[in-house]
């Protein structure tokens, strides 16, 4: 049970909620987030349209009050005045975990600040889901969020990360994923990847190799919808050349070859095994490079 703290000896204090959303499919919704969603005085959401649609598709009528980045400033003040005499608040956002991608942290602060009580919920969250299903090392891991937009910049935040251990998590538009993918091989060099796209959705889908592969592959099909990329540490990196540096393409090409597979899907697979692209092994097994 919530233990309810006094606000300067007169009124008790509301609490506020953290409660996460699906992040695609609605069947991911909890019965204890609906449950707070219903019972809290009011839900702040990072945009009221969205979640109107959720809360509807709920039989929830809990009054919203619009909190995103563009008026939280404003708004934190009357949300812990709210708290402070007592009403109850939920934060959610457009989509899994609050204070991930929105203003929910700096409320956080502000209400732990004030030891306004804070409670949050379990539930989905895009960044781990897509983790554990990747292939990729679930432990240690770090999360970054979206990236920055430039060129310049993104090299530079791939250049004070590329010595990191952990598999590395990032949220991209797929308008930006082959752009991203260029600038993280530039600095990373051909490292495993995984992107996710359409999480939860009809359309989920997870393409794993490395980042040529996967930029050759966007380039024979554009990406659609929410996209999230999965990227092996240092550590992994190394480790998947070790294993593979001393392997010869061409004997590898010529086995599965004698196993009974055509020479464009024994290049194709010894392209996938050993984190090169199909062009570089059809070279070496035609000695065009010779």
């Amino acid at each position: 049970m919530q233990v309810q703290k006094s606000f300067k000896g007169k009124k008790e204090l509301g609490t506020l909620y953290l409660v996460p959303t699906p992040i695609g499919n609605l069947e991911d919704m909890t019965f204890r987030a609906i449950a707070t969603l219903q019972t809290v005085d009011f839900i702040c959401a990072e945009d009221t349209r969205n979640t109107g649609l959720l809360l509807k598709h709920f039989e929830i009528d809990t009054k919203q009050i619009s909190f995103h980045e563009h008026n939280a400033y404003e708004k934190i003040p009357y949300l812990l005045d709210l708290l402070a005499s007592g009403k109850s608040l939920a934060q959610v956002s457009d989509a899994g975990m609050p204070s991930i991608s929105d203003p929910g942290h700096d409320l956080v602060v502000a209400a732990i600040e004030r030891d306004i009580p804070v409670v949050a919920l379990p539930g989905a969250s895009a960044g781990i889901t897509a983790l554990i299903a990747s292939g990729l090392a679930p432990q240690p891991h770090v999360f970054y969020g979206f990236l920055p937009r430039k060129k310049g910049q993104q090299q530079a935040f791939f250049e004070e990360k590329k010595a990191y251990p952990e598999t590395q998590i990032f949220y991209e538009s797929p308008y930006r994923v082959a752009s991203t993918l260029e600038n993280m091989k530039t600095v990373y060099g051909n490292r495993p990847v995984v992107l996710v796209r359409e999480l939860t959705k009809v359309f989920e889908e997870y393409q794993r190799g490395t980042i040529t592969e996967l930029l050759e592959a966007i380039k024979e099909t554009p990406l659609k919808g929410e996209c999230l990329l999965i990227v092996s540490g240092k550590m992994q990196n190394e480790e998947l050349e070790k294993l593979t540096s001393d392997v010869d393409p061409v004997q590898a090409v010529e086995q599965y070859i004698s196993n009974g597979l055509k020479p464009t899907q024994a290049i194709k697979k010894v392209a996938k095994e050993l984190g090169r692209t199909r062009q570089e092994v059809y070279d070496a097994y035609h000695q065009l490079n010779k």
